[in-house]
């Protein structure tokens, strides 16, 4: 038996949330009502080189994160750099293939379909709202959720 498996779950609480809906309560837009999350060292590798595309309401929030890159993808994507609170840090729209972005006090980053910053008209500065997805339950929040705070 993998000493992993053993130590699951006794540092970092375990949680069955797999996606999230996130408001920008500023504007008042919905930036995506399915966004996976990506909070575990395999699901931050991972990222998004798994889709061929990413469809509108879709994204990928990554918890915690400071950079990312495009290198391997197949499309465009928005990036959204968030601090803990969930205010927006730092905007990147249509972020081509092959590039690399970073944020250095950005908690989080979410990736969204090319053009939903605009179609949002998000800006930095404004307050997004989080729904964690878990089942039928669902959860608000306004800050990240503790079970999403950096390990040390």
């Amino acid at each position: 038996m993998a000493i992993r498996s053993v130590l699951k779950g006794w540092f970092v609480p375990e949680r069955n949330t797999s996606q999230a809906s996130i408001w920008n309560e500023t504007r008042g837009t919905l930036l995506a009502d399915a966004a996976d999350i990506a909070d575990t060292s395999e699901t931050r590798r991972r990222g998004l080189l798994k889709h061929d595309c990413l469809s509108a309401g879709q994204g990928l929030w990554i918890v915690p994160c400071e950079a990312v890159h495009s290198f391997g993808m197949k499309f465009e994507i928005d990036v959204v750099y968030l601090n803990r609170r969930l205010q927006v840090r730092k905007l990147r729209q249509h972020m081509a293939p092959g590039r690399f972005s970073i944020c250095l006090t950005a908690h989080s980053v979410l990736e969204l379909p090319a053009g939903t910053i605009s179609s949002t008209q998000t800006q930095t500065g404004d307050r997004l709202k989080l729904t964690l997805k878990s089942g039928t339950q669902e959860s608000d929040s306004s800050a990240i959720p503790e079970s999403h705070a950096p390990v040390v």
